[in-house]
C-alpha cells in the first residue's frame, strides 16, 4: 500500500513539474509578443515622424540658403554700383538699409522653423495619446500614422460593422469611445470620417452600390461620436470614398479586407500653426 501511494505521489509530482514550466513558457511568450507588438508600432511611428521632420528641415534649409545667396548677391551689386559711381554714397546707404530687411526675413524663417518644430511635437503627442488610449489592438485592425502632418486612424470594418451592413456593432463602440476621449481633449481639432470598401459589387435594399455603403458607414460613425460621446457636430465631416481609394490590391482576400476600412482624418489646423508662429515664446 505504501509503495502504491509513493508511486502516485511520484507521478503527481512529475505531472506538476512538467506543467509548471510549460505554463511559465506560455506566459513569457505572451508577454514577449505584446512587447514585440508595442515595439514594432513605436518603431513605425518613429519612422513616420522622422520622415516628416526631415521633409520640413529640407524645406527650411533651402529657404535659408536662398536668403543667404540673395544677400551676398545684393551686397555685390551695391558695391559694384558704388565703385562705378553709378549711384551716390547716400543712395548706396539707402539700398543697404532696404537690403537689411533680408535679416528680418531670416529671423522670420527661424521663427517658422521653431513653430514647425512645436507643431510637430503637438502632432506626435496626439498620436501617442491615441496609441495609448487604443492599446494593443492588432495593427491590421487599427492603424495610426502620420503622413505630411496629417494624422490618419484606419479602423478595419470587421471591428466596426457586420458584412454588408452600416450598423455599428457593440464591440466597435469600445474602440470609438477611446478615440473620442482623446479627440474631446483636443477641442480645436476638426476631422473627417471616410468610409472605404473593396471593389466587389454591392447592392442591398436602398443601397445601390459601394458609394452608398461607404457614405452610410461614415455617417453611422459620426452619429455615434456625436450622440454617445458628445463630440460637437461642427468639428466633424463625413465622406464616402467607395472602392476608389484602396490602400492595396483587391486581387486577394487579404487585400480586400485591408481596403474595407473606416478612416478618421485629423485635419491640420493652419490657424493654430500661425498662432504658434506669432507667439513662439508663449508655447
Amino acid at each position: 500500500m505504501k509503495l502504491k501511494q509513493l508511486l502516485i505521489l511520484a507521478s503527481s509530482a512529475a505531472l506538476v513539474a512538467s506543467c509548471g514550466p510549460s505554463k511559465k513558457l506560455q506566459d513569457c511568450e505572451y508577454k514577449y509578443n505584446r512587447l514585440d507588438s508595442s515595439y514594432r508600432a513605436l518603431q513605425r511611428w518613429y519612422n513616420l515622424s522622422h520622415d516628416s521632420l526631415v521633409y520640413y528641415d529640407a524645406k527650411i534649409k533651402a529657404m535659408q540658403d536662398q536668403v543667404v545667396t540673395q544677400k551676398v548677391n545684393n551686397d555685390m551689386v551695391v558695391s559694384q554700383l558704388r565703385d562705378l559711381s553709378v549711384i551716390s554714397t547716400s543712395q548706396a546707404e539707402s539700398i543697404k538699409k532696404s537690403l537689411e530687411n533680408i535679416n528680418g526675413k531670416d529671423a522670420y524663417i527661424k521663427d517658422l522653423q521653431s513653430a514647425m518644430a512645436r507643431k510637430d511635437s503637438l502632432t506626435m503627442n496626439l498620436v501617442m495619446n491615441l496609441k495609448g488610449a487604443i492599446g494593443n489592438l492588432d495593427d491590421k485592425d487599427v492603424d495610426i500614422k502620420i503622413d505630411k502632418d496629417v494624422v490618419y486612424i484606419d479602423i478595419s470594418d470587421k471591428i466596426l460593422f457586420k458584412s454588408g451592413s452600416y450598423e455599428v456593432t457593440e464591440g466597435a463602440k469600445d474602440v470609438l469611445g477611446k478615440v473620442a476621449k482623446v479627440l474631446l481633449n483636443k477641442p480645436d481639432i476638426e476631422f473627417l470620417v471616410e468610409g472605404h470598401t473593396d471593389n466587389r459589387p454591392f447592392r442591398q435594399g436602398a443601397l445601390m452600390d459601394n458609394w452608398d455603403l461607404s457614405v452610410k458607414r461614415a455617417t453611422s460613425i459620426i452619429r455615434i461620436l456625436q450622440d454617445q460621446y458628445h463630440i460637437p457636430s461642427s468639428r466633424m465631416s463625413a465622406s464616402g470614398r467607395g472602392e476608389y481609394v484602396p490602400v492595396t490590391t483587391n486581387d486577394t482576400e487579404e487585400g480586400r479586407a485591408a481596403n474595407r476600412r473606416t478612416r478618421i482624418v485629423i485635419l491640420p489646423q493652419l490657424d493654430q500653426f500661425f498662432k504658434l508662429l506669432e507667439k513662439p515664446d508663449k508655447q
